[in-house]
């Protein structure tokens, strides 16, 4: 066994207080967040059941992805009317130039605040 794999590996939880498994060798019935949500589920107030564990081997970091338990995860929620009008006035802020005050089809770069076509009309003027 390598020492990466015995350091990830603690299916008594003795270790680190959870299960842990490392990355691709956890037991079935457990899932995490995004795999529930895959699945239509969530988590539903549930304790973390256990956890994977990678390490990177040239840096050393560590990478912990906690996994709950499918069995008692619930359904997720539906989206109400309300919800879903407030998401779309979101999405519509994110697509309003500021500038020009119009909905510019995509999302604006948080870096710059600005559409596209201002940033060309910045750069013109800079030359």
């Amino acid at each position: 066994m390598s020492a990466v794999y015995g350091k990830c590996y603690d299916p008594t939880g003795a270790r680190y207080g959870v299960p842990t498994y490392p990355r691709r060798l956890a037991p079935d019935g457990y899932a995490t967040r995004r795999q529930l949500r895959a699945k239509g589920l969530r988590p539903g107030g549930q304790p973390i059941a256990a956890q994977v564990m990678r390490v990177n081997r040239r840096r050393g970091n560590v990478r912990v992805a906690y996994l709950y338990r499918v069995d008692r995860a619930q359904p997720v929620r539906p989206m109400t009317s309300r919800k879903w009008g407030a998401l779309a006035l979101a999405m519509l802020a994110r697509r309003t130039c500021p500038r020009r005050l119009l909905d510019v089809g995509y999302c604006i770069p948080r870096s710059y605040g600005i559409c596209g076509m201002c940033i060309d009309a910045e750069e013109q003027h800079a030359t």
